[in-house]
């Protein structure tokens, strides 16, 4: 991607629509040991929390985190992810792995 288009919203969207996909909670084991793994509430949109991470906006992520809408992934849920073999949307935005359930009614 070019400098230009890496600073365009609509381009860096769709890209980070494109990179996004289900994967079995197993396969991000070792990111979660990493602690990069980012759990996203499912009442946010996976793509837009992936935009303000990539375009470092730290005031909106901050009120995320303070709200509860995002947060690192527990070993507790982690472990709860694991014995349920729960598939999650995952995109990368290094260095990390933003992770959100299914939402209900939705696969």
């Amino acid at each position: 991607m070019s400098e230009a288009s890496e600073n365009n919203p609509a381009v860096v969207r769709q890209k980070l629509n494109h990179d996004t996909a289900k994967i079995k909670w197993a396969a991000l084991h070792e990111h979660q040991q990493n602690e990069c793994v980012i759990a996203v509430s499912v009442d946010l949109d996976l793509i837009d929390v992936a935009c303000e991470f990539t375009f470092d906006n730290h005031n909106q992520v901050k009120a995320w985190l303070e709200q509860g809408q995002i947060n690192k992934v527990s070993d507790k849920q982690a472990q709860q992810w694991n014995t349920q073999e729960r598939e999650l949307w995952a995109v990368v935005v290094a260095p990390w792995v933003l992770v959100q359930e299914q939402k209900p009614g939705m696969n």
